[in-house]
């Protein structure tokens, strides 16, 4: 089978694997491309958001994470309502559109002060408390959450899903192995791999837009990674849910048991998006994070089958990363566009999903995600919309100026109530 036809077969991971072990990058990397430019054309989309570290308290113990701690180093267990809201508020005042909920993994079950903290705030789990904190910056600030609180069951997310646009969890591995004695997930119960492919199973079933990936460079082989890709493509085949997937690569973090490995290379980073993009498929959005990369690297990203670069926060540090600070936005659309495409925002809810929100939303949510979208499913720049009698806004080219040329001339065709052409509708 030929590179670009992978998506649309039924071979299992151990062909794909063995077929792309075979084959040379340059090669992998030109099918992907064409691939992501027929799914997506030239745009790469972004979600200005804040992140809201609800607890950093976990009851998992990944060796090379650096954003869960213990009740002696948290401080409070978690954040407080009024905290949340200055978070999002901050967020909101500068432009951003989703508030992303970081959290660990169910930490009440392992911590007696976050099972107290929990009481006091009159709660008997941290996914109820999260679900009260969305509900609040959802009306309080307009922000779209998308939640990231770890393992979830059918009745998680039925809870959860009014109050979010989205919800996500990283596969990160299906190799069993990595959670064995001397492995990045040994003493983590939430890391097994079938018991978060249930829960990516869940999901679907409760038609939650969701977002999943991979983490590369922890120990994992080539093949195995293709086994994790292959099977993230077979639920969305089944559900229809995976909003996007991102190819994470390692980064080695101080003071953590994987201090000392290797990360990465930046081949190794391009070949495992190219897989994906190979894998998933032209209409799936691939996602890298930008912050984890030189900028020259970037480009070779986007080549690979990159078509996203997930959250970017003007106002809150990548908590998960914190030793990689967000590039500005100046400096990502500067990149993007030397790679030959363009940066365009998107909301917590991916465009596919956007678009059909009544069938992957709560009916409320739903609403409020279409009044903000335009026809690509991408957030409108205004709160105009037909049918309401608002004033037209005067359309703008990208010097602001009076839209001129081809399409120009037909509006003021138009205006002057000339007969237009079968020619003049062609060109609007």
């Amino acid at each position: 089978m030929i590179l670009n036809e992978l998506y649309s077969g039924t071979e299992a991971a151990e062909g794909i694997a063995a077929q792309l072990l075979r084959s040379d990058l340059d090669e992998m990397m030109a099918a992907a491309e064409a691939m992501t430019l027929a799914g997506h054309g030239r745009r790469v989309t972004y979600s200005r958001k804040v992140f809201i570290p609800l607890t950093k308290l976990c009851r998992d113990v990944c060796h090379y994470c650096t954003f869960a701690t213990t009740p002696a180093r948290a401080g409070d267990a978690y954040l407080g309502a009024q905290d949340v809201l200055a978070i999002a508020r901050a967020g909101a005042a500068s432009g951003c559109r989703e508030a992303l909920f970081t959290l660990g993994d169910r930490p009440e079950g392992r911590y007696a002060p976050a099972r107290e903290a929990l009481q006091r705030l009159g709660h008997d789990s941290t996914l109820s408390y999260l679900a009260e904190m969305a509900q609040l910056v959802l009306r309080e600030t307009g922000l779209l959450p998308h939640l990231n609180p770890g393992l979830m069951s059918a009745a998680d997310y039925a809870m959860l899903r009014p109050h979010a646009a989205s919800m996500g969890i990283m596969l990160e591995s299906s190799a069993d192995r990595l959670c064995e004695r001397g492995g990045p997930h040994f003493g983590s119960p939430d890391k097994v791999p079938q018991r978060r492919l249930a829960a990516i199973e869940d999901a679907g079933r409760a038609k939650v837009p969701f977002t999943t990936g991979i983490l590369i460079g922890i120990g994992e082989t080539r093949a195995e990674q293709v086994d994790a890709l292959v099977a993230i493509r077979d639920l969305h085949r089944r559900y229809g849910h995976i909003q996007e997937v991102i190819i994470q690569n390692f980064r080695a973090k101080a003071d953590t048991k994987m201090m000392a490995h290797d990360e990465p290379p930046l081949e190794d980073h391009i070949w495992a998006i190219a897989a994906a993009r190979l894998i998933l498929g032209p209409e799936m959005t691939i996602q890298a994070p930008p912050n984890l990369h030189e900028r020259a690297d970037l480009a070779p990203l986007i080549r690979a089958g990159v078509n996203d670069w997930g959250g970017v926060s003007p106002v809150t540090p990548d908590h998960v990363n914190p030793e990689a600070p967000w590039p500005h936005l100046e400096i990502l659309e500067h990149a993007t566009r030397a790679a030959g495409r363009r940066l365009s925002q998107r909301l917590a809810i991916g465009p596919r999903h956007a678009l059909a929100a009544k069938d992957w939303a709560h009916p409320e949510m739903a609403k409020r995600v279409l009044r903000l979208i335009d026809a690509r499913g991408l957030p409108k720049p205004d709160e105009w919309a037909a049918g309401r009698g608002d004033p037209v806004p005067e359309p703008a080219g990208g010097d602001g100026s009076r839209t001129k040329g081809a399409v120009g001339a037909v509006l003021t065709k138009a205006e002057s109530r000339e007969a237009l052409t079968e020619s003049d509708i062609e060109t609007l």
